[in-house]
């Protein structure tokens, strides 16, 4: 219970911290997505999207290894906990998957639909 309250408020602190702080233009449209914590909350793997393709996602996930130590730092100050956590970043592609989906969707639906009209024809 204690680990998703901690987890909640670094998600948000981060996110402030890189749409507030950080002036790398490759961070201009992270998202982050979810923050799990560790049992002992001395490890926070942060999980961001980024709209873009796969060079500019490439480009963003260097940009936060270059920043974790500024954004631990910044962490540290505004939460208050014994240790700021280790942070190890993770691309979270499920939304990119979700558009995937959803664009196969469409495509099957709009095919049924003009297979409907050929047979009304």
């Amino acid at each position: 219970m204690r680990e998703q309250r901690v987890a909640e408020a670094v998600r948000e602190e981060i996110s402030d911290i890189l749409h507030n702080e950080i002036k790398d233009p490759r961070v201009g449209f992270i998202s982050v997505t979810r923050v799990e914590m560790s049992g002992d909350l001395r490890v926070a793997k942060v999980h961001f999207s980024v709209l873009g393709n796969e060079s500019e996602q490439a480009q963003a996930y260097k940009a936060l290894k270059n920043a974790a130590g500024f954004i631990r730092s910044e962490l540290a100050q505004r939460i208050r906990l014994r240790h700021a956590p280790e942070l190890l970043f993770r691309l979270d592609t499920s939304i990119q998957q979700g558009l995937k989906i959803a664009k196969l969707l469409n495509e099957i639906q709009d095919s049924a639909d003009r297979s409907k009209e050929d047979g009304r024809k």
